[in-house]
């Protein structure tokens, strides 16, 4: 607030986002079935209420596509009033979820996963403005081109402003001026005349109506919660900045109950206005976040007749470039793919043609992290070793020792089983596990198999070793795993 220039940044990245929400808004109306009101709405709430509550400074929430596709069978088979009851048990259900520490869980989303999850996400943005390219006059392709090449030559000449607003401001007046028949924001769908209001959803408020919208609640909630700690993940790494995931968890699942209130469909971060506002325009406060909200609510609002004329051109022309700055182009360099381990690439594309195939984020990411601790396992169950060696007791009794090497959990442990010798060896046997760690119960199973096929053949084993944490473990597990 006290500079001038940083405030003129945060401003105009606002604008710029807010005039990409608006035909965004209304497309996932579309999608999930309500009156586009119902969608700006939903991008007006989140918006401004995130910029309070969220932990991710300069990060946009709105109305999104993900939760759209999720809440499109309760307004197709319950209406309207059951969409918003949905969106706020969804909201509460992301509080719970934040408290409970749901954010700690994106340690475990590997960095390949991440790759993945922002090439898809750059796939999609391109592939989302396919509708708008196709069966349009041959003028909309001159005037993308136009804008694009604003878009990429303006920040060389100067950064005062933001190469993507001077396009739609040029873009616009150059149509407006010409006369030229081209497709606007206002053929995507009608624009409100009236402000918000506050309004309780009319529906049964018993166990019938939990049941019908609970289960959408929770993929809502799920959904919103991955695809906003995500891109916050992601933001975070392109400001070298850090954030509280947990009270963006908690601030997304307040956000999307007063959005309900207010009779809006609900959301959560919009990764492809996230990398306009801090890539394209280089905003790093919750002011852009906020304003962003606030231009929206008066652009489409206060100014509709003006928002109508904007050419879709020009924002496909934005969002287009916001995909090509996205993409991680050095993750598909010949030489990166050579130099990478194929379990790397193999998450990485697994990730991106899951989500590009269901068009959802969530079963991608969750599919891509299921493919790797796949991987991930079976690579360190075949780091395990066992050597075996005969050697004399301390009375002279011939034994046969087997020094076991690595981590034993159900992938490795479940080959354990086959690597002693049971007929050829003497009738004592030690386990050495001074070089391993027992993590799981199908270990501990395991070594009682081993133990019970030797005492068969009227043979001793002695497991020696054991660590602190494995000791305990073997002892209060072992002789309970039938």
């Amino acid at each position: 607030m006290r500079s001038p220039r940083l405030l003129r940044t945060e401003v105009l990245g606002g604008l710029v986002v807010a005039l990409a929400l608006i035909p965004e808004s209304i497309s996932f109306s579309i999608i999930a079935g309500v009156d586009p009101r119902v969608g700006l709405f939903a991008s007006f709430t989140m918006a401004v209420s995130i910029a309070f509550l969220g932990g991710r400074p300069a990060m946009i929430s709105a109305a999104t596509g993900a939760v759209a596709l999720v809440i499109a069978p309760v307004v197709r088979e319950h209406g309207l009033d059951y969409l918003i009851a949905t969106v706020i048990l969804a909201g509460i259900l992301q509080v719970a979820l934040g408290l409970a520490g749901v954010a700690r869980l994106m340690r475990f989303v590997p960095r390949s996963v991440m790759v993945g999850f922002v090439n898809a996400l750059a796939i999609l943005v391109v592939v989302a403005q396919v509708p708008y390219l196709v069966d349009v006059p041959w003028l909309v392709y001159p005037l993308t081109v136009a804008a694009i090449a604003v878009i990429v030559a303006l920040p060389r000449i100067t950064k005062v402003v933001p190469a993507p607003l001077v396009a739609i401001v040029v873009l616009t007046v150059f149509t407006v001026l010409g006369g030229l028949d081209v497709p606007t924001v206002g053929d995507e769908g009608e624009l409100p005349q009236s402000l918000p209001s506050l309004l309780l959803p009319d529906v049964p408020w018993n166990l019938t109506t939990l049941e019908i919208i609970a289960p959408y609640a929770l993929a809502m909630a799920l959904v919103g919660l991955l695809e906003s700690l995500l891109t916050a993940k992601l933001v975070d790494d392109i400001t070298d900045t850090g954030s509280n995931k947990t009270r963006e968890a908690m601030g997304q699942g307040v956000s999307n109950v007063i959005t309900g209130f207010f009779g809006g469909m609900g959301g959560c971060a919009m990764i492809g206005q996230t990398m306009i506002n801090v890539k394209a325009s280089g905003a790093r406060t919750r002011i852009s976040t906020f304003l962003a909200g606030v231009f929206l609510l008066v652009l489409v609002v206060g100014f509709g007749d003006a928002v109508a004329v904007i050419p879709m051109a020009a924002l496909v022309a934005v969002m287009v470039m916001v995909s090509v700055a996205t993409f991680d182009w050095h993750s598909i360099r010949p030489a990166t793919l050579a130099r990478m381990p194929k379990s790397e690439t193999t998450v990485m594309l697994a990730t991106v043609v899951v989500t590009v195939l269901t068009h959802n984020l969530a079963i991608g990411v969750g599919v891509g992290v299921l493919v790797a601790v796949t991987l991930f396992a079976r690579r360190v169950a075949h780091v395990t070793e066992t050597r075996r060696e005969l050697v004399q007791d301390e009375d002279g009794t011939p034994t046969a020792v087997y020094t076991v090497t690595g981590a034993l959990f159900f992938a490795s442990s479940n080959d354990l089983y086959e690597q002693f010798d049971y007929v050829s060896d003497p009738e004592r046997v030690v386990i050495d596990l001074s070089r391993s760690h027992i993590w799981d119960a199908s270990t501990v199973a395991a070594l009682d198999a081993i133990t019970t096929k030797y005492e068969r053949k009227g043979k001793s084993v002695r497991i020696v070793g054991l660590d602190e944490a494995s000791a305990e473990r073997h002892e209060r597990l072992s002789g309970e795993l039938s």
